[in-house]
């Protein structure tokens, strides 16, 4: 219990740029869990999504009532089901225009390839912001540190008989702000490389699942 008092005090008592330093380190903290909370359930929505779809599509149901069932669906179909939804519908979009049936599997391919990548741009939206606060956190913390040395050892200009008992406070309050910067660093660049691997996971299976369902458009138009 002490000695979080102490620690508290501490930064109580840093000076007002070490301070600064630290208020953004901890806002930088606040907004990267904020992120990593989010990203997590939306990830792991994704792939639970994926995997239903996965087993519906492959169960042997008919694509047509499988297409009509996601159009009538309030929710907005997202991951495998919005792939799966815009190759189909530019299927008969374009084979309703009288398209040759090449060209209506072509269309479907280039309708199916800017879903996916929708939907992985949408499944990457925010890494980038931990990735960089995961980088610069910790420069950030170093040049509190920096800050606060420096304040110490200039205040020790005004001193006769320079002590450790003297420089060690001002010290202590400059090296909390390294802490800080690492507390935001760690979680951040953990989290964005677990994140960036299951997107990837993601876009193969995805990738996967556009090609499978091409090759499905191909055999039934004969090509």
């Amino acid at each position: 219990m002490n000695q979080d008092f102490n620690f508290i005090e501490l930064i109580m008592n840093a000076s007002l740029p070490v301070k600064g330093v630290m208020l953004l380190l901890v806002l930088a903290s606040v907004s990267s869990w904020w992120i990593i909370f989010a990203k997590w359930l939306s990830l792991k929505s994704a792939s639970t999504k994926s995997k239903k779809f996965e087993e519906t599509f492959w169960s042997g149901v008919d694509l047509n009532r499988l297409y009509d069932s996601l159009v009538k669906n309030k929710k907005k179909s997202t991951g495998m089901e919005q792939i799966f939804e815009s190759g189909f519908r530019e299927f008969l979009r374009s084979r309703k225009a009288s398209q040759s049936d090449v060209k209506a599997t072509e269309s479907a391919d280039r309708s199916m390839r800017i879903a996916l990548n929708r939907e992985i741009d949408g499944l990457e939206r925010h890494l980038p912001f931990l990735a960089t606060i995961g980088s610069i956190s910790p420069y950030i913390g170093l040049l509190g540190t920096v800050i606060g040395i420096m304040i110490s050892f200039h205040a020790l200009a005004n001193v006769t008989q320079a002590t450790i008992a003297l420089v060690a406070p001002g010290i202590s309050e400059a090296l909390i702000a390294t802490a800080m910067g690492l507390f935001a660093a760690i979680p951040a660049v953990v989290f964005y490389n677990n994140f960036n691997s299951k997107v990837e996971r993601l876009y193969n299976q995805y990738d996967i699942f556009k090609e499978e369902f091409s090759t499905i458009l191909h055999r039934q138009v004969g090509g």
